[in-house]
């Protein structure tokens, strides 16, 4: 029935001039901003996908991840995003990098937030 809608994803944030700011200068998505129907944001990828960020007077983060990013190497990424002054969040699970390392499935992910405090991540599954 909805087989080939083409979906999108959306969650808020309490200032889309932020968000723009973060998505698109800090970590390179393609991030316009809309005011037609109210402050909303539209972040757009090379493959297609596309997530709408709108702003919320009162926005709670959300407390799960809205954005996984598939990267071919966490670690390098997440050097970078901290460089840029992005904090991994430090959980149980995370190393002392702030990476979960599940060598058993091949896979490394590590979280972060965006301005608003939705959570985001980056990982690597090995296929």
């Amino acid at each position: 029935m909805l087989g080939d809608s083409k979906a999108f994803g959306a969650f808020s944030t309490d200032s889309v001039e932020t968000a723009a700011h973060f998505y698109g200068e800090v970590l390179g998505i393609d991030a316009r901003v809309d005011h037609e129907m109210g402050a909303m944001l539209t972040l757009t990828f090379p493959h297609g996908a596309e997530f709408l960020v709108y702003e919320k007077e009162d926005h709670e983060p959300a407390s799960h991840t809205v954005v996984m990013f598939p990267v071919e190497d966490v670690e390098e990424v997440a050097a970078r995003l901290t460089e840029a002054g992005v904090a991994l969040e430090r959980l149980p699970w995370t190393d002392d990098d702030g990476i979960a390392r599940d060598r058993e499935h091949g896979m490394e992910t590590a979280w972060f937030k965006d301005p608003a405090g939705n959570w985001l991540s980056i990982l690597r599954v090995d296929e």
